[in-house]
């Protein structure tokens, strides 16, 4: 949606759960020599100033990032991502958060590459500002729906795509299933990350988005989600998740420890949950 910008949202409890997966699931990826692709199918404009009038209005990134940074030296797991953040600041002090695109950049290694997508006129220049001047980085000024599958298959095999519309639009649903339908398709050696909303009873559809992705048959799909509130009945959203499609190997065993540590953090009172668990097991 063409309105939607997640400065008013960045760095709040989803954007930890995303980020954090993404570094993880992108450590893997390193794990051995050969290059590989990271491919952002909703980039955002790349970098954010957390003292926006937009962050400041909404305030989401007070009980999210700011809250985890305090604690980074308990997460030797996440290096890589508070490093990034570190990056951008300096004297211990939380001005700038880098959004997905930002933090794989910062994490990738010089043979690998970035395909970056962004729909919305203000974001896309924002991105190319802070993105642009990187010879890895791709960067394409279109729906990612339909951009996902439109540069698939590339010219490498190993690669992860993210895949975080704002879904403002109930349409992005069913828009998110037929996009990574068709990108496996052509790409079925990708490992896709889904996140999406938990959202108030009245307007969730985050088991509806499960049920098709598991209904695509992928090798595997796991699932990780944190709530930081309970569920409420006609309004908000309490937490989110994330659906990976070709889930590495013991990426479950690192989400359980991992959520477990963020939900302490982040939900002290611990009045949301969290779980991992396997939708399709591994073959």
């Amino acid at each position: 949606m063409l309105s939607y910008r997640h400065s008013f949202h960045a760095g709040n409890h989803a954007d930890v759960l995303k980020h954090a997966t993404l570094s993880l699931l992108l450590e893997k990826f390193k794990q051995k020599a050969k290059p590989f692709c990271y491919l952002d199918s909703h980039s955002g404009g790349g970098l954010y100033d957390l003292h926006d009038e937009t962050a400041q209005k909404t305030g989401e990134y007070i009980h999210g990032i700011q809250k985890l940074y305090q604690h980074r030296q308990d997460y030797p797991e996440l290096t890589g991502y508070f490093e990034a953040i570190a990056h951008h600041n300096s004297d211990d002090q939380l001005r700038y958060y880098p959004g997905s695109p930002e933090i794989a950049r910062l994490l990738l290694r010089d043979h690998d590459s970035l395909q970056l997508m962004e729909l919305h006129n203000t974001e896309i220049e924002n991105l190319r500002n802070n993105l642009g001047g990187d010879e890895r980085v791709g960067i394409h000024h279109r729906n990612g729906f339909e951009g996902l599958p439109g540069i698939l298959p590339l010219p490498v095999k190993r690669g992860l795509a993210l895949i975080d519309p704002s879904y403002e639009l109930k349409q992005d649903y069913a828009a998110v299933v037929k996009s990574v339908k068709q990108s496996i398709k052509r790409w079925n050696t990708g490992v896709y990350a889904v996140w999406y909303p938990m959202l108030a009873a009245e307007r969730d559809h985050s088991q509806w988005l499960l049920s098709q992705l598991e209904a695509l048959a992928p090798k595997n799909l796991l699932v990780a989600e944190l709530s930081v509130e309970p569920q409420a009945q006609d309004f908000g959203m309490h937490g989110s998740g994330m659906a990976i499609i070709n889930a590495p190997y013991q990426l479950d065993t690192q989400l359980q420890a991992l959520l477990s540590k963020l939900h302490q953090h982040l939900d002290p009172q611990q009045n949301g949950e969290q779980s991992v668990r396997w939708i399709v097991q591994p073959g």
